[in-house]
């Protein structure tokens, strides 16, 4: 067995290069969706008791589980006779978002072991006939569980966007009473997470080409 010698070179060509981007891709995925924070607000009334609009929050967060993210209403402030805490956003995203963030982290794990193949043993990747058959099997496994991931996030996230929306103002039952009146305020932006869904899409695409054509063919100058 080879010992380990610093090898830079495999990072100039496309197996070792999209490796790295595959590795920065997947920081961001799980950086991005395990570490949001978000919240939507709606502007309550009810004239002639409260005038002035008042404002409730419901907090939202990974894993997203929406219905266990009560609205509260600003500290010892009672808003037209209602028990807002009692009262949830609608839905749970949170197998979605969990296997996207638990996905990301294995490929984080195997990008970083398969740079430190190519660049530390490359000799013995390139003289052994089962590692980059190997190496090229779980590449592409991975990369169909990361699209399957990415595509079930993405749903997810559009459902996210709907239930955090403009329309939970319909869904609350206080804000259907007629002394009652709700205007949806706001809610968090969410393209950091329509980036990180659209990186993590494409990077793993290109990353499955191009290793299909740096495995499988002869090994070109330089790379030794």
């Amino acid at each position: 067995m080879s010992g380990f010698q610093i090898n830079l070179n495999p990072l100039k060509e496309p197996l070792g290069f999209i490796k790295v981007l595959e590795w920065i891709a997947s920081i961001f995925a799980f950086a991005t969706c395990g570490g949001f924070k978000g919240q939507t607000e709606i502007q309550v009334s009810c004239p002639p008791t409260i005038t002035e609009n008042k404002t409730i929050t419901a907090t939202f967060g990974y894993p997203f589980r929406l219905n266990e993210a009560s609205f509260q209403p600003p500290p010892g402030v009672n808003i037209c006779d209602v028990n807002w805490k009692s009262y949830v956003l609608i839905g749970d995203y949170s197998s979605s978002a969990q296997f996207y963030v638990t996905f990301a982290v294995f490929v984080f794990l195997y990008c970083i072991a398969a740079l430190l193949l190519y660049v530390g043993y490359t000799s013995l990747y390139l003289d052994s006939r089962k590692l980059p058959m190997i190496d090229f099997v779980v590449t592409l496994v991975a990369t169909f569980l990361w699209l399957v991931s990415t595509s079930a996030w993405a749903k997810a996230l559009t459902d996210i966007k709907i239930a955090t929306g403009h329309n939970i103002v319909q869904e609350l039952s206080p804000c259907k009473k007629k002394e009652i009146l709700c205007y949806f305020g706001s809610v968090t932006s969410m393209g950091s997470l329509n980036v990180s869904v659209i990186e993590f899409h494409c990077v793993a695409q290109a990353g499955m080409q191009w290793h299909d054509l740096g495995t499988l063919q002869p090994p070109p100058p330089g790379f030794k």
